[in-house]
């Protein structure tokens, strides 16, 4: 059986088939890269600061370094998270797809939709949804407006579709009542993923912490994939993919707590408990169920990616 291109395996997955050879993998972050490359990324300042030929160069460095994570990591996406503006990120989207053309399945930030809040204005942002609910409603409805308007410049022959990244629950459930959600949330958000796929975007919704109250609304929304099937808030992925695994594809799961503080045991019981049940039937992308972050030791992350090469491929 020939394996598939990256790109391919990862959209077989994200319409709930099969892949052939390895199951797909990609992280939102890759914060590693000066760890493993000795390298990082540059920022937002000082592509801002930079002009002209400068600026191309670095978009192109930048473009290469996401390149040489998915290359050495056998990722199927890409998830820029870097080029500044809205127009570096589709310099940088189109520089990666001049190095590697189609290989992979490139996505970028794409989320409209209330969040948590901080700790700074959470009283009044939750007290704003009783006091002045049509008002909250109506700003929920022009976030979809402008992020719909602006998409098509984003996806401009280069991006192939959306991370929206805006968190809906801590570890102990949502933020919004599953009724407040169902007002507040859930019909922009399907409007926000309708949007998109009318584009032909793929939409991966990832939210960390206990989604177990409003996971019937998050399938409802329609997204492509859901990540990241949080196991520190208690998501069992067996349980997700037993009620929804035919609905949506998942994405994750794989304890950061583990990866970072844990035994190599526990990670390895960990990470092949997420391919065991997120594997069969396909519509899985196995990742950590947030990101690769700063602190999080580099031969944690190589581990579970030979346990995917190990115990993730499909026969």
């Amino acid at each position: 059986m020939t394996d598939q291109t990256p790109r391919q395996a990862a959209v077989d997955a994200l319409e709930l088939r099969q892949p052939k050879g390895l199951v797909p993998t990609f992280e939102l972050e890759f914060q590693l890269t000066q760890e493993a490359f000795g390298r990082s990324y540059h920022g937002g300042n000082v592509l801002d600061e930079a002009t002209g030929a400068k600026r191309d160069a670095l978009y192109h460095e930048n473009a290469d370094l996401h390149v040489q994570v998915a290359d050495t990591y056998d990722w199927n996406i890409i998830m820029i998270t870097t080029g500044g503006s809205e127009d570096g990120l589709r310099r940088t989207a189109h520089a990666i797809r001049d190095i590697v053309g189609d290989k992979y399945l490139l996505v970028a930030h794409g989320d409209a939709t209330w969040s948590i809040p901080n700790g700074d204005t959470m009283i009044e942002f939750a007290e704003s949804f009783f006091t002045r609910p049509d008002e909250m409603n109506d700003r929920a409805d022009a976030m979809v407006d402008g992020a719909l308007e602006g998409a098509p410049k984003k996806l401009d022959g280069a991006l192939d579709g959306f991370a929206l990244c805006a968190d809906y629950c801590f570890n102990d459930g949502p933020f919004f009542s599953p009724p407040m959600f169902r007002k507040h949330v859930t019909p922009y958000l399907t409007r926000l993923v309708a949007g998109y796929r009318e584009m032909g975007a793929y939409v991966i919704k990832h939210t960390d912490g206990d989604i177990m109250p409003i996971l019937d609304q998050l399938v409802e929304c329609n997204a492509h994939g859901l990540h990241s099937i949080d196991p520190q808030a208690g998501v069992d992925i067996a349980e997700v993919k037993r009620l929804y695994g035919d609905k949506v594809c998942l994405c994750g799961n794989v304890n950061c707590g583990l990866l970072q503080t844990g035994t190599d045991e526990e990670v390895i019981a960990d990470a092949t408990y997420s391919l065991k049940h997120g594997m069969p039937g396909g519509g899985f992308i196995f990742t950590t169920s947030n990101v690769a972050f700063k602190g999080m030791p580099l031969e944690r992350y190589e581990l579970i990616m030979d346990l995917r090469k190990k115990h993730g491929r499909y026969s």
